[in-house]
């Protein structure tokens, strides 16, 4: 089951945009594959989800 450390998506999409010259999105990929997600929407969609139903999917 994959459960994001938002901390770590965060400080990765930063490093990943400053230091690979990378947009947001590109940026926020990155940290998302980083953690096991297809891309930054199934990330931010897995978030979303989660506060809506208060369960883990």
């Amino acid at each position: 089951m994959l459960i994001p450390d938002i901390e770590t998506f965060e400080e990765r999409a930063a490093i990943a945009q400053f230091d690979g010259n990378l947009t947001l999105v590109e940026a926020e990929d990155v940290a998302a594959v980083d953690q096991g997600f297809r891309d930054r929407e199934h990330y931010w969609q897995w978030l979303a989800d989660y506060a809506i139903t208060r369960r883990l999917p």
